[in-house]
């Protein structure tokens, strides 16, 4: 138990049996009446993110959630196996909780798993990832960099917008929030 005085962002809170993140948080004081705290609160399962306020010093029950550093192994199945770099545990996760992470997983990668009560609730991946291109149709002549785009195959099988002039076999830095195309990586 924690009360609202000791909000943070990125803490976890076990509000009516359903888990929220705290995205961002403000303690208020107004002028007349008491102090309360108003919260922007992420559902960890489904994502949907709802305002709620709350008044200073009020008991909220915080869960525990354990981000492991993990590492992606293989896909098996429906399931995508992951094994706790410390201790070489391996975990399978379905590919419901991986969502559009399974995206931009290659072998090997390193992960983030965070696991509540048995339970993995997500995987997180770095901001960014290097992925070739494993198809692109060509552009064509007198195609510029200030052009515009064409779609693009990942090495996972993911689909990009990049620009004109990128070819089949080229790295490419793609941000994993939301799969745009970042830079080259020469």
């Amino acid at each position: 138990m924690a009360t609202t005085n000791d909000l943070k962002n990125g803490l976890v809170l076990n509000i009516d049996g359903n888990l929220w993140t705290v995205v961002e948080f403000q303690h208020v004081k107004p002028g007349k009446g008491p102090a309360f705290v108003r919260t922007k609160l992420k559902n960890v399962l489904s994502g949907k993110v709802v305002d709620k306020t709350f008044n200073a010093g009020l008991k909220v029950e915080t869960a525990t959630v354990d981000k492991r550093d993990m590492q992606y192994l293989y896909a098996d199945g429906e399931d995508y196996v992951f094994m706790d770099s410390s201790t070489y545990d391996q975990l399978n996760v379905p590919r419901a909780t991986v969502g559009e992470a399974a995206d931009f997983l290659l072998e090997n990668q390193d992960a983030v798993v965070a696991v509540h009560e048995g339970t993995v609730l997500y995987v997180e991946l770095p901001a960014s990832v290097e992925l070739v291109i494993s198809h692109t149709d060509p552009g064509l002549q007198g195609d510029r960099s200030t052009g515009g785009t064409k779609p693009a195959t990942l090495e996972t099988g993911r689909e990009i917008q990049v620009p004109l002039f990128l070819e089949t076999g080229t790295k490419v830095k793609v941000d994993t929030r939301s799969g745009d195309y970042l830079g080259r990586v020469s």
